[in-house]
């Protein structure tokens, strides 16, 4: 495998990464949802506009609900544009589980080929917690002794990122969509704009529509991540998100009869681009028994990525010292 290759594999491996939202705001639940939840209630199915209350009581009783279930089917579709290597689009189905983080799902589209004409056109990733599986298929793995897993751990490559704002994307910052439902119904009660739009019909179900728009601070407050980044790369990342524009998340959820999300959007709009996902659950309640590949049937991501740069750097050098001193006269 050439080196453009590997490269390409890793942006490959790291847009999947941040598609998954895999180290995001998973906090176990914490304190702000349960200070905020009510006990379970089905979505009101009356057409008239709920109340801000009524809409908040809706909400609180589906992050309940959610919560307990830790787990769902899914389908997620993702639009990137104007982001640079990370352009594209991708559709994920599986399963997912919240509490712990885990997905084991089937991948394609745009965004998991980049520009690779042999990429496979769907393939499977597992996500435990930060760490990130590709299947790479019998072709790449014949290249690696058989090992055909390609892994990816997103806690060690933000920390080996001297960038502010890649670092805190790769955390589960910019990038990361925090994609337990539960926990985003719980930030969703934090919008000032929180409003109900009416009831729709999705995928089959009757559900009401409510949306609401997030900051950025308000997302990254709620990172536990972002704890752990010094006052000084907070302080870039901040400089660095308002450079780019971004206003902030559009969030919106149809909550179906049942009182789960049948439906959630985020958008995110920058002056340099957009990320927009949709994620549609069902089967709340799902077996998610996801377990990581055979450790002898992986192979690990950065540390190719650390050979490829000092086989560069020796190259580099093996080059200057073939250059000729000028000779006088």
């Amino acid at each position: 495998m050439s080196k453009s290759a590997w490269r390409r594999a890793g942006v490959v491996l790291t847009a999947a990464a941040v598609v998954t939202g895999l180290a995001g705001c998973q906090d176990d639940g914490g304190d702000k949802g349960e200070k905020k939840a009510a006990a379970p209630a089905p979505a009101p199915a009356a057409p008239r506009t709920q109340t801000l209350g009524e809409a908040t009581k809706v909400i609180r009783a589906a992050y309940t609900k959610t919560a307990e279930a830790k787990s769902a089917k899914v389908r997620m579709t993702m639009s990137v544009t104007g982001l640079g290597a990370e352009s594209g689009t991708a559709e994920m189905t599986g399963v997912q589980g919240w509490n712990p983080a885990v997905m084991d799902i089937t991948t394609k589209g745009s965004l998991f080929t980049a520009g690779d004409p042999d990429a496979p056109e769907q393939t499977r990733m597992i996500v435990l917690g930060d760490v990130t599986y590709m299947d790479m298929g019998t072709e790449k793995a014949a290249e690696r002794d058989g090992k055909r897993w390609m892994k990816l751990d997103m806690k060690a490559a933000a920390e080996a990122s001297d960038d502010p704002t890649a670092k805190h994307r790769m955390s589960g910052g910019l990038g990361n969509m925090n994609q337990d439902p539960s926990q985003q119904l719980a930030l969703l009660l934090d919008s000032p704009d929180l409003k109900h739009v009416g009831a729709e019909k999705i995928n089959g179900m009757e559900t009401q529509h409510y949306k609401g728009t997030l900051s950025f601070e308000q997302m990254l407050k709620a990172n536990k991540a972002s704890e752990l980044i010094p006052e000084k790369e907070y302080d870039a990342l901040i400089a660095a998100v308002k450079l780019a524009g971004l206003k902030g998340y559009d969030t919106e959820v149809w909550v179906n009869e049942d009182g789960y999300p049948a439906r959630m959007n985020v958008d995110m709009s920058m002056g340099v681009g957009s990320m927009k996902l949709r994620a549609d659950y069902s089967d709340y309640g799902a077996a998610t028994t996801v377990e990581a590949p055979p450790a002898e049937d992986t192979f690990d991501l950065l540390g190719i990525l650390k050979e490829l740069e000092e086989l560069e750097e020796l190259e580099g050098l093996e080059g200057l010292e073939g250059l000729e001193e000028p000779t006088e006269g």
